[in-house]
Parts: structure tokens; C-alpha cells; sequence
């Protein structure tokens, strides 16, 4: 698989997760004091976190210099943190990243990849 089919692929789950976070939230509720107050809630959110990081990743260096748009690098301190810092997680700044930073990530996803025609190849 050539780079460029690889970085679009894993574009594609990435937004999968980014609509996992968005359906999450719709079953537990768009609330923060029911996301600080539900450990089930706030797990589902860590994992899908981390999953986006671990794929951001995987996306050629190349790419991520053409999309310097994309704060690639935070992304994956993101998932760090949740990897391997969990226990100090600051449950307020989760929240405002899953409400103000993922819709964010997945329009410029979405662009890219129609910019490319790969949605309708899906």
C-alpha cells in the first residue's frame, strides 16, 4: 500500500473514532457533570482519544507536514497522556477537547478526504 492510500486510510478510522466520541456523547448525555461523574462515560471517551492519537501516528511524516493545519503533535501528547498519565487526567480539559477540539479534527479530516475523492471509493 502506498504511503498515500495508507495516510488516507487511517484518515478514514480517525474520523470513525471522532464519530465514536460524537455517538458516545449522545448516549450518555452532552453534559459535563455527567461525563465527570460517570467513569464508564469518561472511559469510553479516553479510549477513542487515544485511539486518534495512536493513528495519527501512523500517518507519513510527509502528510502531516502538508496538513500543518492539524496540531498532529498535541494530538499524540493527547494520547500519551491518557496512555500512560490516566490517573491525573484533567477531566475538564477532556471534556472541552471532545467538545471544541474533535469536531474541529474531523471537518479538517472530512476535507482532506474529499478533496481526494477517497469518501466515495469508501
Amino acid at each position: 500500500m502506498r504511503n498515500e492510500s495508507k495516510d488516507y486510510s487511517v484518515l478514514k478510522h480517525i474520523v470513525q473514532y471522532c464519530d465514536r466520541i460524537t455517538s458516545t456523547i449522545t448516549a450518555f448525555g452532552d453534559d459535563f457533570a455527567i461525563f465527570s461523574g460517570n467513569h464508564i462515560f469518561q472511559d469510553a471517551i479516553a479510549l477513542c482519544i487515544l485511539q486518534i492519537g495512536e493513528l495519527a501516528g501512523h500517518l507519513s511524516d510527509s502528510f502531516r507536514a502538508c496538513h500543518e493545519e492539524i496540531p498532529w503533535r498535541q494530538i499524540r501528547a493527547m494520547r500519551n497522556i491518557m496512555a500512560h498519565e490516566y490517573a491525573s487526567v484533567n477531566i475538564k480539559d477532556t471534556w472541552e477537547t471532545v467538545i471544541r477540539d474533535v469536531p474541529v479534527l474531523k471537518e479538517h479530516c472530512m476535507r482532506i478526504l474529499r478533496g481526494t475523492d477517497i469518501l466515495s471509493q469508501a
